[in-house]
Order: structure tokens, then sequence, then C-alpha cells
């Protein structure tokens, strides 16, 4: 028997050199070939580069970004569209006019893509540092570290839209969405932070340089301040408003006062004492994070240990927890609340009482917000469910380990290694809020002032409010 296993081995050797049948490659197509994704399965399964370092779609392209390249994948089908040589890429527009920026590390400059082709729209050589936004793309350049200008542009334009001197911006060589002093999100393990593709640009940006805060006007690209915060204070930039976070330690305990200032005058807003906001770790109550939470919303403790989520421009509670309530993920319209037994998800509005919709879940679940959906990762079995944030409709719900890597108005794009593929939605995309996105000021799908019909940063109060005492 091993003769012949020998001898049989041979004649295939041969017949493979020779050109006449070569069974190898098929063999290590079957060997390598990759499972499904989920159950019911993915529209279509791709087999990626490598593991991917984000993943955001771009119209009717996904743009995957690798640790040395970034290529696209046409949304409908997943055939690959472009393939190129990159260090760090980062998705700038909207549905109908997205660009990818691109660079290399430690070289100046960048290239502006068309996401469906790889084209080069526009081409930059001088350039340190580029922030993409849903309705914008900033770039720093500096002729010294203490001499830079900050650029705004139309995610496809040619000509800027504005420029500002700023005295160096603490960092060299960058590359794309360097930390300016805002929110952080809360996240979840199973759902990629940025799923939800490009924020609008904020109507004020904060940037550190020097131990001081230097704020921007984004829609005249006017310096508004200059602020240099004592020890004990932490500054950022949140729903228009320059938040000044205070932490005393005393009595074994750290206790905090926020306040809100208007950019232009410096006159105190509003004013919260008390509000833990958990920039501080340990009884030192040194600040080294900034506050969680969204574009226009920040996330706190209350004095009687009550989470709570505050509008940023004015101080309004807009969600209010009870005892025992967790809150998982909000951004500028929705929170997701787990249930004090720890067995339930609520759909909260903001700034309108009661949930909108609750739904049995795993204790160990995980929740995220997406900006088209609302995503739970449940245990026991394994799945990720997509739900409609405002109704709680199921969207898709996936028998799954994989990771939720992007998502847009109609489906969502899922990982595992080097396999990512592409789930549509059950049924019409999920509704927008009316008046859409408050607070960006900037925001295309809003009123330009971030004005709606209630609720959200910047708007009046809808009726049944949260009691403002909480």
């Amino acid at each position: 028997m091993r003769f012949y296993l020998i001898f049989v081995l041979a004649i295939v050797v041969a017949l493979a050199a020779t050109g006449v049948w070569n069974p190898f490659p098929t063999m290590w197509d079957w060997v390598n070939r990759s499972q499904p994704l989920s159950k019911p399965d993915v529209t279509w399964q791709q087999r990626v580069g490598g593991t991917p370092k984000s993943v955001t779609m771009a119209g009717n392209a996904v743009v995957v970004e690798h640790r040395t390249s970034v290529e696209a994948l046409n949304l409908s089908s997943g055939v690959r569209l472009w393939e190129r040589k990159a260090d760090w890429s980062a998705v700038a527009g909207g549905a109908q006019d997205p660009v990818v920026a691109v660079g290399k590390l430690l070289i100046k400059g960048y290239e502006v893509l068309d996401p469906a082709t790889g084209a080069v729209r526009r081409k930059d050589t001088e350039a340190v540092a580029v922030w993409t936004y849903r309705n914008a793309l900033l770039d720093v350049r500096c002729s010294d570290p203490k001499d830079c200008t900050l650029t705004a542009w139309d995610p496809r334009g040619t000509t800027p839209r504005w420029s500002t001197d700023i005295p160096g911006v603490g960092f060299v060589l960058f590359a794309d969405n360097p930390d300016v002093l805002g929110t952080r999100r809360l996240t979840a393990d199973g759902v990629d932070p940025d799923a939800g593709g490009p924020e609008p640009m904020p109507a004020l940006i904060g940037f550190p340089i020097d131990g001081r805060v230097h704020v921007v006007d984004t829609a005249t690209g006017r310096v508004v301040q200059r602020l240099e915060p004592d020890r004990r204070d932490r500054l950022v930039v949140v729903g228009g408003r320059v938040l000044k976070i205070t932490a005393r330690s005393e009595d074994g305990t750290c206790y905090f006062n926020v306040e809100a200032h208007d950019p232009n005058t410096g006159q105190r807003i509003w004013q919260r004492a008390g509000i833990n906001l958990r920039t501080a770790d340990g009884a030192g109550c040194v600040q080294r994070e900034d506050p969680q939470g969204g574009l226009n919303v920040i996330v706190g403790i209350a004095p009687d240990a009550r989470e709570t989520v505050i509008d940023a421009y004015d101080g309004r509670y807009l969600w209010v927890g009870t005892e025992g309530e967790k809150l998982r993920a909000v951004d500028d319209h929705h929170a997701l609340v787990r249930a004090a037994d720890g067995r339930s998800v609520k759909g909260h509005r903001l700034s309108v009482d009661g949930p909108r919709w609750d739904r049995p879940v795993h204790p160990d679940a995980e929740m995220a917000l997406a900006r088209f959906a609302a995503i739970v990762v449940d245990s026991d079995p394994d799945r990720v469910i997509a739900l409609d944030p405002a109704t709680g409709r199921e969207l898709v719900n996936l028998r799954t380990t994989a990771k939720v890597l992007a998502v847009g108005p109609a489906g969502m794009i899922i990982g595992e290694g080097r396999d990512v593929g592409y789930v549509p939605f059950n049924g019409s995309a999920p509704e927008q809020p009316p008046g859409g996105p408050p607070g960006g000021g900037n925001d295309p799908g809003g009123n330009g002032d971030g004005s709606g019909p209630c609720g959200g940063a910047k708007q009046p109060e809808c009726a049944s409010p949260q009691p403002k005492d909480g």
C-alpha cells in the first residue's frame, strides 16, 4: 500500500508539472474555503487582503482599511473594485458625495479618492493631519512647529471653504483623525465604534495645543477662544459650548462641578454641581479622560447615583435613569438602557418620557447605536440583532459570532478574521428622526441651526419632558 501511494503521488506530480492536470489549487481552495459568517447566510461574503482595521460604507462601495493597504468592494455584489497601497485611510462625505482620504505614515500629504473607482480627485503634498466628517474634510499643514494652517474642504471640493492660522498642532505627521477635545462613545466589543460612519462636523472643535485649548468655529474658521485650563480643570468642546469640568478632592472622594460657557462671549450659560462625568479616576481626582456621550450630549452620574444624559447646549436633563438602570448606548436622539434586572433593554427617545420599546436580552448582552440601527450582541446562543432605534422593529436577526463592522441605511457589514459579508435589513430602512440630527449646526440633514420640532441640543423641549430635578 505504501509503494502504491508513492506511485500515485508521483504520477499526480508528473501530471501537474507537465500542465496536463493540476489538482493542488482546487485542493487548497477546498482547505481554505470560508465557512458562512451567519445563519441565515449573508447576501455575499468576501475574503479581503487581511484582518481589517476599519470598514466603512461609502455610497455603493465598502472601503476596507488594512495595515498597509486599502481596498473597496461593491456593496451590491462584494466584487473588489480597486486596491492600493496606503498606511491609513478615512472616509468623508455622505451617501451622495463620499470620498476616501489615503496617505503614508511619516510622509506629508494625502490623496482624495473616488470610492467607486479609486481615481484621484484631489492631491495634497503638505498636510500632516486630516479629519474626516460627513459634510467636510479638515487638514492642517505647518511651516514650522509653531506656525500651522487649518483648512476646511467640502468632501469633493477642490477649493477651500476657509483657512485659519493656529500656533502649532501638538503632534507631527499623525495621519487621520487625531484626538480633539470632545466626548467618548459608549462602545460594545461586538460592534466597531465607527460602524455608523463619519459624523457631521461639530459647530465648534477644541484643539489641544501646548497646554491650551484653541476653539475653532467651523462655520467661519475663526478661532473664537484660546483657553488655558487650571490643573484641576478639564476643558472640552461639546454641543456648541465650552465645558469646564472641575474635580476637587476632599474627604476621600471627588466633588465635581460642570459649567458651560458661550464660546464667543465667555459667559456662563449653565452649571451642574455634583454630576460625575467619569473624567477622573481615583481619589486624586486627576482628570485624564473626556466625558462620555455623543456629538451634542454628555453622560454623567447624578449625586443620587442615577445615570443621566445632559444636553450640552443648555444643560437640560434629556434622560434620567431609575435605580439600577444602566445606560449602554447613546447618541443625539436615542438611548439604550439595560433594565435593573439585566434581562431586557429599553429604547428611549431623548427628552421624551418613558421607553419607546422594550426587548428581552441575555444578562451578558452588549448594545450599541450606529446611526441607522440599534445593535444588540446577544449570548446563549451568539446572535447579532439590528433594531430600528425609534420603534424597536427588528431589522435583522443573525446567529453569528462575527463583529458588526459598518451599518448603512439598508443593511450592515459583518466580519470575522479576513471574511466580510453584507446583510440587508428586512423591509424599508429605518427613518431618521424628524428635523435631522440635532445641534450639529453644519449638518445638511438638519435645518442649518440644528433646529427641529423638539428634543436634543439647540431644540425646544418636547411635551412631557423629564423633570428638571430628575
